[in-house]
């Protein structure tokens, strides 16, 4: 205990250190803007003691003077802007006491048994990740109010506005982990508030925290159209304070986290190793859950509703097909953090749809068009509705580009859409079946999209300039990006930017988010605290390419034909997303023979498998 102690204490007095030496960099600029005004003085004073008279120190005094004024309404204006400035503040879902009595009472036990002051509150975020965040500021909440520490007890009868930070805890780590485990990995968090504590590093965090915010708030023009020249002003003087103390606060930062850290080890020090498996391992089990699960059901305009529920199964999965993780699976008989709620289903709802914001940039508020979905709904809701949905797009495409249909006389709808017409455009040579000129794929459109949803065409656009702008921009990537996301045939290169150019124009007139408003109280609500238009915050995955685009298209058409005409079911695979099932097993073997067709032209792999599956190409299937 005594080494801990002293390692505890050797951090928290390097902290303190580089603490000063931030705050003796806010006193150097405090002296500089009033030095101009220290001069003026002496002057003056000079000039009533008749020691410094005559006409060229009466000058001297009034040229200083006025050089003074302004440095100092300027330092004002500058300070008035780095205390008021909101600093950012990260989204999360607050967790008020009564939602989490136990919760709150396990994080009172662990800063007591670090002999730390309790964090004022607890909030949850979409992310594998927790810290304590300073939230004293004016702009982050209503007006301070006299009341005792919500966390702290009764420490004393002094009634004074809470000052500790808050913590925010992962909410993937609240499902998966164990009670045990989260208490292990909390702790050296919660041992932050420690050094938080001591008035030098407070101060300096505000003035870093200051500075940051004033250059965001100088960097914003839309806040001061009128005053550009003092906002480039502003900025310029926080980012030079901002350089000057930029070493030392990181310093500071690192040895709270060294004393924090070396002060936990008294704390559950066997379990936190094991708990940082479990980390590691949520943290892949999240980020494999967003970019295959719940990005697709956010680009359908759905986001799923127990995101931190479908972790636990997610990894559950994985611990049933690697055999390094079947110890894993025998943790799920112990009690789960996410029992320390109240409520974990209305939690998870809210922490589900605050990823689908951060993440993908959808809205605030549900609608038609943005509405939540169940685990045992998204075959249906999102799997089925995705295919259909990309089939249609596949043949609005191939009907502007003038392929036609090839009929089969022995069923109902002759000219419906079928997979082979896909295949037969794909493995053509190009020679025989030249691309159509501008007048024949506009011809050929209107004769075709019937059996599409043309919605997601702009109502105020001609159809011929939307065909010979998209064929002028397939040309143009055709022959400027001939690498290896472009497809390598020209009738499939064509056709790879046509999408490309579709799904643009769709995404393009997809209508905004509308903004979100104040509460009820007048008071700011969360989405005030950070800038809703920068959303998505943190993108999942960078734009498809052609190549990507054109085989998930035809991926797409491929699952509607079998579920038309061979009775296969849309699925959902935790670890993979959208599956297909036939005769209840996941289709595995699809992805490299749709591969061989885009980029080779060779059909015979995905033809073998179609019939040896009983999926008919010539039978149209059933779109949006």
């Amino acid at each position: 205990m005594t080494g801990i102690a002293m390692g505890s204490e050797v951090g928290a007095q390097a902290a303190r250190a580089r603490a000063l030496a931030v705050l003796r960099i806010r006193g150097r600029a405090l002296a500089v803007a009033l030095l101009p005004a220290a001069a003026a003085v002496i002057l003056v004073a000079g000039g009533t003691s008749d020691h410094l008279v005559g006409p060229g120190w009466d000058a001297a005094r009034a040229v200083v003077s006025a050089v003074a004024l302004v440095v100092l309404l300027a330092a004002g204006i500058i300070a008035l802007v780095v205390a008021r400035a909101r600093p950012a503040v990260s989204p999360t879902v607050p967790i008020a006491e009564d939602a989490a009595p136990d919760l709150y009472r396990l994080v009172r036990d662990l800063a007591e048994r670090l002999d730390v002051p309790a964090p004022s509150a607890i909030a949850l975020t979409p992310d594998c990740d927790s810290w304590l965040e300073d939230r004293t500021h004016p702009a982050h909440g209503p007006p301070a109010r006299e009341e005792r520490d919500e966390l702290a007890g009764a420490a004393g009868g002094r009634h004074r506005r809470t000052a500790a930070p808050v913590l925010v805890i992962g909410s993937p780590f609240l499902w998966w982990m164990r009670v045990g485990e989260l208490r292990a990995v909390l702790a050296p968090v919660v041992a932050g508030t420690g050094p938080s504590a001591h008035p030098d590093i407070a101060a300096a965090r505000r003035f870093v925290r200051g500075l940051d915010a004033a250059v965001a708030t100088a960097a914003d023009r839309g806040r001061c159209p009128a005053f550009r020249p003092a906002c480039a002003g502003i900025g310029w003087v926080a980012r030079l304070l901002l350089r000057s103390c930029r070493q030392h606060a990181a310093e500071m930062e690192r040895g709270v986290a060294a004393a924090a850290a070396e002060r936990a080890q008294a704390v559950d020090y066997g379990v936190r190793i094991v708990a940082q498996e479990q980390v590691g391992l949520a943290y892949a089990g999240w980020d494999r859950l967003l970019t295959r699960v719940a990005l697709p059901a956010w680009r359908m305009g759905r986001w799923p509703a127990r995101l931190d529920a479908g972790v636990v199964a997610a990894l559950t999965e994985l611990s049933r097909r690697d055999r390094l993780a079947e110890g894993f699976a025998s943790r799920l008989g112990e009690r789960p953090a996410c029992d320390l709620l109240e409520e974990p289903g209305t939690v998870d709802e809210a922490a589900s749809l605050l990823a689908a914001r951060l993440f993908h940039g959808g809205p605030a508020e549900c609608g038609p068009d943005w509405a939540p979905v169940d685990w045992s709904e998204y075959p249906e809701e999102v799997v089925d509705r995705k295919w259909r949905t990309d089939a249609a797009r596949l043949h609005r495409v191939l009907d502007a580009l003038g392929v036609r249909r090839a009929p089969d006389p022995t069923v109902h709808d002759p000219n419906g859409p079928t997979l082979t017409r896909v295949l037969d455009h794909l493995t053509a040579p190009d020679r025989d079946d030249p691309e159509p000129s501008d007048a024949e794929a506009t011809a050929a459109s209107p004769a075709a999209t019937s059996d599409a949803d043309t919605d997601a065409k702009p109502p105020s656009r001609d159809p011929a300039t939307l065909d010979a702008e998209a064929d002028a921009e397939a040309d143009a990537d055709a022959d400027l990006h001939p690498d290896e996301d472009t497809p390598r045939a020209p009738r499939t290169a064509a056709l790879a930017a046509r999408l490309s150019a579709e799904l643009a124009r769709e995404d393009a007139a997809a209508p905004p988010a509308p903004a979100p408003g104040a509460s009820p109280s007048g008071q700011a609500g969360p989405d005030a605290l950070w800038d809703v238009d920068a959303l998505p915050l943190f993108p999942l995955q960078p734009p498809r390419t052609e190549r990507e685009l054109l085989t998930d298209h035809v991926t797409a058409m491929v699952c509607c034909a079998a579920m038309d005409t061979a009775g296969a079911q849309p699925g959902l695979d935790w670890l993979d997303g959208p599956t297909l099932l036939v005769g209840g097993e996941r289709a595995t073997d699809l992805a490299p023979r749709v591969l061989s067709l885009v980029e080779d032209g060779d059909p015979d792999p995905l033809r073998a498998w179609l019939s040896d599956l009983g999926i008919r190409p010539e039978k149209p299937v059933r779109l949006v």
